[in-house]
């Protein structure tokens, strides 16, 4: 497969629609439309749960199933209280981050369409220098430009609306994506991208193939646990980000070492089956795709641990997209990474084989 096989214009295109349309926590169906859209000419058919959870399925009549998965959703906020005099107090929906709030625009999701805000902070000038406050959910608030609760409910906001940033894609210096939501907005593309090489380098796998697009992940990856129940899947290679671990103000001792740049992050977790998890070595280094490692413990808090545990144990691993700045509105990663996860999920695909139990007895 060459290099330039890997991302074309068609696919640019296409991650920057999909990164640049809200699809928060609980309401990922707007994204999930144009992901489907996009892979509908890779696949034989789809499945779609009461959710929102959307898979792509090739060879659908196969009884052993091999699932590669993303999650769909993003983090975001809650409007949970309005003032007398029309400022919004939010919780959050997922891990929105407090610290990076203040002086950020943002929407917010009401049947009457979007409405713009920001979230306010007091003036440098006004602040007590000698004990300075710091962003937190309880001093962050929403202004829409209202002066009561009554004017900010004629605009359609109610307690419930989700809220997110409008921050879009963009490329910096050449070869660094930069948007909110690439976590993990980033996996859907490259597990749509997998399926489109497969199509158009003309592969035909001899089991099924369940290309996962989950909803839910980022309040405890329940859109996972549900569709693993439905697919129940022989094995399952996941796909999400980690931290670039390179910046400022990071422990490497408590976080590791992995940077953008380096290549894919290939875990090791009591979740992720060692057999498979050599299979995904073995083939990076037959490939010469580079890749890091990374340490999980416990759990790895993605998707992996979801469907790991499910339907008596599904054989899973994790191949994880190196990301700087997470849960942020410039979340970055580098093209070469994508390009590499892209590649290492499909030459990965073409060694597992029909029945493969990856047994530890055997």
């Amino acid at each position: 497969m060459s290099k330039n096989s890997i991302l074309n214009e068609k696919s640019l295109q296409f991650l920057e629609t999909y990164l640049n349309n809200a699809a928060p926590t609980g309401y990922e169906s707007e994204g999930q439309k144009l992901w489907m859209d996009y892979l509908k000419p890779y696949v034989d058919e789809f499945i779609t749960d009461t959710y929102g959870t959307a898979v792509g399925v090739i060879n659908p009549d196969a009884k052993f199933k091999v699932v590669i998965e993303g999650h769909a959703d993003e983090i975001s906020w809650y409007v949970n209280y309005i003032t007398d005099n029309g400022l919004i107090h939010v919780i959050r929906n997922g891990g929105s981050d407090h610290m990076i709030a203040a002086s950020k625009r943002v929407n917010i999701h009401t049947k009457k369409g979007i409405v713009k805000g920001v979230f306010g902070w007091p003036a440098i000038h006004t602040r007590d220098k000698s004990n300075e406050e710091h962003p937190k959910l309880e001093n962050i608030t929403i202004d829409v430009g209202c002066t009561s609760k009554e004017e900010v409910e004629k605009l359609g906001v109610h307690v419930g609306c989700v809220i997110t940033y409008p921050d879009e894609f963009f490329v910096l210096n050449e070869n660094k994506f930069v948007c909110r939501a690439l976590d993990n907005r980033m996996g859907g593309f490259m597990i749509a991208e997998v399926a489109r090489l497969l199509k158009e380098n003309g592969k035909e796998l001899d089991f099924g193939l369940y290309i996962t697009n989950s909803v839910q992940e980022e309040i405890g990856l329940r859109g996972a646990e549900m569709i693993t129940q439905r697919i129940k899947p022989d094995v399952a290679i996941v796909t999400d980000v980690c931290h670039d671990t390179t910046t400022p103000m990071i422990d490497k001792k408590k976080e590791g070492e992995t940077k953008i740049g380096d290549g894919p992050v290939i875990s090791y977790a009591p979740a992720v089956q060692n057999n498979l998890r050599e299979l995904i070595i073995e083939t990076a280094e037959k490939n010469s795709i580079p890749f890091q490692r990374l340490a999980a413990s416990r759990m790895t808090g993605t998707d992996t641990d979801a469907f790991a545990y499910s339907n008596g144990g599904v054989a899973s691993s994790l191949i994880s997209l190196p990301l700087r700045y997470m849960h942020t509105t410039v979340e970055m990663v580098h093209r070469d990474d994508v390009e590499n996860v892209i590649k290492l999920i499909y030459e990965s695909l073409l060694q597992i084989k029909n029945g493969e139990t990856f047994s530890y007895f055997e």
